[in-house]
């Protein structure tokens, strides 16, 4: 994308924790897949978070026929789910889209997943310019490959995008990328998120989108 063509500034999201209000759900899912099929790593649903599955499943489960199971597992768990939005999600989505701002989601789920989610939530998937999915990258977080690569698809340069994520493996990706990365307490504490994020929000409610904007603005 040449210059006179590039956004300004961006606003790249995770969806887990971020968008979504699921984190608990699916630590809850992973626990209990865990427990069917021991990996024997400890607090396994938590070292996971932000992880694709492809790399989950290939990186804990060698045997194919358990692989197939776990995968089996998760797919029946997540169609019987309900997501609901993260509070102030959808505001802070609608608030950028009015003033201009180009958004992407970059999320280490599968397309199997996408599509229930937007069934579920149509109108949600029009509110975001890019959309990186674990099916669309190479390396899982904390590889910055899925931010870079929203970063350009949206035209703005990386360090001139703001990351939201929930998890270690987030917000590292975040910074590997060279944007301003925002960490959304909850999923982990605060204190687990700070050392990787330039801020650290008590939840996606309290984003500023104007300080943030002002912020970039001055970066890169």
């Amino acid at each position: 994308m040449d210059m006179e063509n590039r956004a300004d500034i961006a606003f790249l999201f995770d969806l887990d924790g971020v968008i979504v209000d699921s984190e608990k759900i699916y630590t809850g899912i992973w626990r209990h897949i865990n427990e069917m099929f021991p990996t024997g790593v400890e607090n396994f649903e938590t070292v996971i978070k932000g992880t694709t599955l492809e790399n989950i499943l290939g990186t804990y489960y060698p045997d194919p026929d358990v692989r197939g199971q776990v995968e089996k597992a998760l797919y029946e768990e997540e169609n019987r789910l309900q997501y609901e939005l993260m509070p102030g999600a959808e505001r802070v989505l609608r608030t950028l889209r009015d003033k201009g701002i180009p958004t992407a989601l970059v999320t280490s789920s599968n397309g199997v997943k996408m599509s229930h989610l937007w069934r579920q939530y149509p109108d949600l998937k029009e509110l975001f310019q890019v959309i990186v999915t674990g099916d669309d990258v190479s390396a899982s977080k904390p590889d910055p490959e899925g931010y870079i690569s929203a970063a350009y698809r949206v035209g703005a340069l990386p360090p001139r995008c703001a990351v939201f994520e929930d998890s270690v493996q987030g917000v590292c990706a975040g910074r590997n990328a060279g944007a301003y990365v925002v960490g959304i307490a909850g999923t982990v504490e605060a204190d687990c998120l700070a050392p990787y994020a330039d801020t650290v929000l008590a939840g996606t409610d309290k984003i500023d989108v104007e300080a943030i904007a002002e912020i970039l603005k001055h970066r890169g």
